[in-house]
């Protein structure tokens, strides 16, 4: 019988032990399943901060010219596009008004930088900025209103996100100026395209 109860407190005292490998029935709240769930959780956040548009941004005059450059070559071509293809008067009115925008920024940052003696390089779209403008090129015109308005939101929310951010950190005084002023010019536009898609 001693035998009996010592088997009996051996196994009550190996219950309540639990199992180490996943702190079950020990009262250790930080068993390996809330670990990986807050490590995919930290993970996650640590991915959007890399991938966000600010997390991108850069303080360097030669990479800010570059993307600002890009940025307004996608607006002009896209919005040719869309007014080549498109049967919708407002959505025609606003590439127009994003052509004339934009044409008027990049003449702002060139006289910027050569304020500053920079020279300005030739923009070149990069690759997801090729592959909406040609999203926008090949689209039926019965589709190409509404792949034009969310490509125009794409690239206005990452314009906004570069200019302010040159503007707040930018390593050249005149560029800066510059870049506050058209962060003024990219908000009415984003506020622009609101108003386009509730028509």
């Amino acid at each position: 019988m001693n035998r009996t109860m010592i088997a009996l407190a051996a196994l009550a005292a190996l219950a309540a032990c639990g199992n180490p490998a996943t702190g079950e029935g020990n009262g250790v709240v930080t068993n390996n399943a809330m670990l990986g769930n807050e490590m995919a959780s930290t993970n996650g956040a640590m991915t959007n901060a890399m991938t966000s548009p600010v997390a991108n941004a850069p303080s360097d005059a030669a990479t800010y010219l570059a993307k600002a450059g890009a940025g307004d070559l996608f607006e002009v071509e896209s919005s040719k596009a869309l007014i080549a293809r498109s049967t919708n008067a407002d959505a025609k009115m606003f590439a127009r008004m994003m052509i004339d925008a934009h044409t008027q920024s990049t003449a702002k940052l060139k006289a910027a930088a050569k304020e500053a003696g920079l020279t300005v390089a030739t923009p070149v779209l990069d690759a997801e900025q090729q592959r909406m403008l040609d999203e926008i090129k090949s689209a039926s015109p019965d589709k190409v209103d509404a792949l034009y308005h969310a490509h125009q939101a794409t690239a206005h929310t990452a314009a906004l996100a570069l200019h302010k951010h040159y503007a707040e950190a930018g390593d050249t005084p005149t560029l800066k100026t510059a870049a506050s002023e058209i962060v003024a010019v990219v908000e009415k536009h984003l506020a622009e395209l609101d108003k386009l898609s509730a028509t």
